[in-house]
């Protein structure tokens, strides 16, 4: 997560890891396969932490802004290094694209139960998953960290504020 993954060889993982390559060669054929494993069980536990941060939160705005508040806390452990290797790799990449995805179909799916129970009004729920699933990939890039000067993690608050902002002033226009 510090470094990336593209200047390292399995012969220095194992020496890091303080293991054989044997033991590495088991766990995948080749570095980037081993890379690919890695991110795939990080995805997984970092989607589960995300998911148990907003259990039992009824209210859907509340849930949102956890919601990304805890994706960027996720994120933030992935250093600049390690961002470019994943875009830099084909099958990283795509898993990286697809949890990006997954985060814009849950706010997507916020958003339409916020417009079914009347909280939120008439918001185009795929516009906004789209807008946002944009978002998150820019700060995920680090685009906005570039262009702003702000943090991972400011941006996700940003985010999260510009969101809720839009969906309130939506909700007291009716």
């Amino acid at each position: 997560m510090a470094e990336g993954f593209a200047p390292f060889t399995m012969e220095d993982l194992a020496v890091r890891l303080h293991c054989s390559k044997a033991t590495l060669y088991a766990l995948a054929p080749s570095k980037e396969q081993l890379a690919v494993t890695v991110l795939r069980h990080y995805f997984a536990g970092a989607a589960a932490r995300v998911e148990a941060s907003i259990a039992g939160v009824d209210d859907v705005r509340e849930r949102i802004g956890r919601y990304l508040a805890s994706v960027g806390t996720e994120m933030r452990m992935a250093s600049p290094d390690l961002i470019a290797d994943l875009e830099a790799f084909a099958p990283t990449r795509e898993i990286y694209e697809r949890n990006t995805r997954a985060a814009a179909d849950r706010i997507r799916d916020f958003v339409a139960e916020g417009v079914s129970n009347d909280i939120f009004g008439d918001v185009n729920a795929a516009f906004l998953a789209e807008v946002i699933s944009a978002t998150l990939a820019a700060i995920q890039r680090g685009d906005v960290r570039r262009r702003t000067g702000l943090s991972d993690a400011e941006s996700f608050t940003e985010l999260s504020s510009l969101v809720l902002r839009a969906l309130t002033t939506t909700t007291s226009e009716q």
